[in-house]
């Protein structure tokens, strides 16, 4: 009797074992990257635009099998509702409880900055899409943290490119936040020959321009020679709605970067505008272009859009670096691996820069067209900003 109980014991011991072991087992034949993005809130559409980029750059990547030597990549989603605290709260429990081997987002700049430590503490990459500050791959970075994204330095010093002439006067508009902000002081840091006279931050749920744009005419109606507002603007709210007030008659034009095609359409009104962009599917031309605006099409019967070449690019990179370690996701290999590491992406090529771990990539010079197939105003190709022709800045303390 007592041999019989032994027995049994020994069963259901063996059977706990097993069943302790299976989810191990499991985990050990997959890849888990959690994406933090905003799903909701104020940058939504910027979110959702990264999510079908990553999900179609995994898919391209792998020759549409989701695997990489063996390994199932499953993709984890959370929303972080373009809040910091929630962001970061979101990443901890990814590493901690979902097992994610990497991070990719977040969307919003706030809420990257709040998760950088995040990833420092649980020792484990955070690979930063789309969000642009500098300070994450400066001041605040850690060897932890990569970034397929551009930075603000990227899109101000390729934007200064298509305004910096002796001669001009800049003032600039942008949102009362990490990326309005560094991004003003990189387009300032970037302006060797024009002269800004003034920066006018407004909250990022501004509306009513008016009273800021008053501000900004008072400042530059008086000065001499060409006269440009330079906008830096995510999210909601049109600033362009500053041409209402006639600035033609104070001979003032408007400059920006890139942007969705939604808030392009707003750059109709804008014939001639230069400016520099990240993005706009009809300007790069190679493989993974081709591919990506072919399967978007196919999908949803429109073209890619600014975002969605980010959250492909974050796949790009993620693809060739778990190819290279052989499908191992220790920390450390990865991290030595991606460290200089190249890429292709819709962009062309990439390169994460050792020193700070940013994506060297190109930019694009344009000039607004008006074309009425397009419910946008066309951004025209003038001259690819190849990285090699901007200086940007290393600003960590390694």
């Amino acid at each position: 009797m007592q041999r019989r109980h032994l027995v049994a014991l020994a069963a259901i011991a063996t059977a706990a074992v097993t069943t302790l072991a299976m989810p191990a087992w499991a985990q050990s034949n997959e890849i888990r990257i959690a994406h933090i993005y905003s799903k909701t809130g104020p940058l939504e559409a910027y979110g959702k635009q990264t999510q079908t980029g990553l999900m179609m750059g995994l898919d391209y990547a792998t020759g549409g099998t989701m695997m990489v030597n063996g390994k199932k990549l499953v993709v984890i989603e959370k929303d972080d509702q373009g809040k910091p605290d929630l962001g970061k709260s979101l990443l901890a429990a990814a590493y901690a409880d979902d097992k994610a081997a990497i991070a990719v987002g977040p969307t919003s700049s706030g809420v990257a900055l709040a998760m950088l430590p995040v990833a420092e503490e649980y020792k484990k990459i955070l690979l930063v899409e789309p969000a642009v500050a500098d300070s994450i791959t400066g001041d605040k970075w850690n060897k932890y943290i990569f970034r397929t994204g551009r930075n603000s330095s990227q899109d101000a010093i390729s934007n200064a490119v298509a305004v910096d002439k002796a001669g001009v006067t800049v003032a600039t508009l942008a949102q009362d936040n990490a990326f309005g902000r560094d991004g003003v002081k990189a387009f300032k840091d970037a302006l060797k020959k024009a002269k800004l006279v003034h920066e006018e931050y407004l909250p990022a749920a501004t509306t009513d321009f008016t009273a800021g744009a008053q501000r900004l005419i008072d400042k530059l109606k008086d000065q001499p020679g060409r006269k440009i507002i330079w906008i830096v603007w995510a999210g909601a709210g049109n600033p362009f709605k500053i041409v209402d007030l006639d600035l033609k008659r104070y001979n003032i034009e408007i400059a920006t970067g890139g942007n969705i095609l939604p808030a392009m359409a707003a750059y109709k009104a804008l014939p001639g505008m230069e400016g520099a962009a990240y993005y706009y599917f009809g300007i790069p031309k190679n493989p993974v272009n081709e591919a990506m605006v072919s399967m978007h099409y196919k999908e949803f019967k429109t073209p890619p859009d600014f975002f969605t070449a980010g959250g492909f690019s974050a796949a790009m990179a993620l693809v060739t670096a778990l190819k290279k370690t052989g499908g191992d996701t220790n920390t450390n290999k990865l991290i030595s691996t991606m460290e200089g590491m190249s890429f292709d992406t819709p962009k062309g090529k990439m390169t994460f820069r050792k020193e700070d771990h940013q994506a060297m990539q190109s930019m694009y010079h344009f000039k607004i067209k008006v074309d009425p197939a397009f419910a946008w105003g066309v951004p025209e190709l003038v001259h690819e900003i190849k990285p090699e022709e901007m200086d940007i800045p290393i600003r960590n303390k390694r």
